[in-house]
């Protein structure tokens, strides 16, 4: 199979990450085709519209009639222009697929887009948090993919007498950051020691660097995981979030786990505890962050879900 993934950014560098994971892992061939830069964050690219000359734009157009599937991430659709490019003028044959991340739009509006979905007869749909399905309920989850064993993925052992946090907000709002500070405040008269790195507007290689670094991680408390939560467990970090039972039951359907490595948190008080517990037992921390590296070795890894993706892919119409 051909496939080409169409966006016009690609949302935390995931999209990437799972056209690598197709090329690398499987006999098929997938290609990336963006067009815009959010936050700049310096995701890696494949073919992005504002860089290529036209042997580049001969190339994209060449992937637009010979892929099998157009694969469309966040809101976007045939209507999707690629510089010179409108994707409806490919469209003739090929397999589609929807692939949510969460937009503002879609969380905001999903009737419109499952609206949209029924009146168009499109059927393969999938979502990239188990939340979603909540939005989109006739959607498949299926797992970000994340590249374990490339070098800022790996484990790094932790520096003597150093105790800092990590935590890396998109937006602020929605990841409990100004809870986290103030609880941070409390701790650090118990831990004078315990530092908060607050990573923002910094590029994806250096987060993955300060995570590394870092001794324990906050995701967030909205009831999932985000792709700051993967990274870090991936890192072997002991990792803080709040998944809601829904959540938590379809990582354990998903990949026949009988448990999940997060460190549980859906309250400042709770938020408090784990922190406090972390805090004092380096063991513990150690402990946690084993398992957190285990279970992504062992569970959520790119051959597990690369399979998963080109099942569907296959199944579909």
């Amino acid at each position: 199979m051909h496939i080409a993934m169409l966006t016009t950014n690609d949302p935390a560098g995931v999209a990437i990450q799972m056209a690598k994971a197709v090329n690398r892992l499987t006999p098929h061939r997938c290609r990336l085709l963006t067009s815009e830069i959010r936050y700049n964050f310096l995701f890696e690219k494949d073919l992005h519209l504002p860089f290529l000359d036209q042997a580049g734009l001969d190339e994209v157009e060449e992937v637009l009639r010979s892929s099998d599937i157009f694969h469309f991430h966040l809101i976007y659709d045939e209507q999707l222009r690629l510089g010179p490019f409108v994707v409806k003028d490919f469209i003739k044959g090929k397999r589609i697929v929807h692939h949510h991340h969460g937009h503002p739009d879609f969380r905001a509006n999903p009737d419109k887009y499952r609206d949209k979905y029924i009146r168009l007869g499109r059927k393969n749909l999938l979502v990239s948090t188990p939340d979603l399905l909540h939005k989109l309920p006739e959607a498949i989850w299926l797992p970000n993919f994340v590249p374990l064993n490339e070098p800022l993925y790996l484990p790094a052992a932790p520096v003597e007498g150093r105790l800092r946090l990590a935590h890396s907000p998109t937006r602020r709002e929605l990841k409990n950051t100004d809870l986290l500070v103030d609880v941070v405040r409390r701790l650090q008269r118990r831990f004078p020691h315990l530092e908060l790195d607050l990573i923002e507007n910094t590029l994806y290689a250096e987060c993955l660097r300060r995570k590394q670094a870092a001794d324990i991680v906050f995701d967030h408390m909205q009831g999932y995981y985000g792709v700051s939560s993967l990274e870090a467990l991936s890192q072997g970090k002991p990792t803080i979030a709040g998944l809601d039972d829904w959540n938590i039951g379809c990582v354990k359907e998903f990949f026949g786990c009988l448990d999940i490595p997060w460190v549980q948190a859906r309250d400042a008080a709770s938020l408090e505890t784990a922190l406090d517990q972390l805090c004092m037992d380096a063991g513990l921390r150690a402990a946690v962050g084993q398992a957190s590296r285990d279970f992504m070795e062992h569970y959520w890894n790119e051959e597990v879900v690369v399979d998963r993706l080109i099942a569907f892919y296959e199944q579909a119409v």
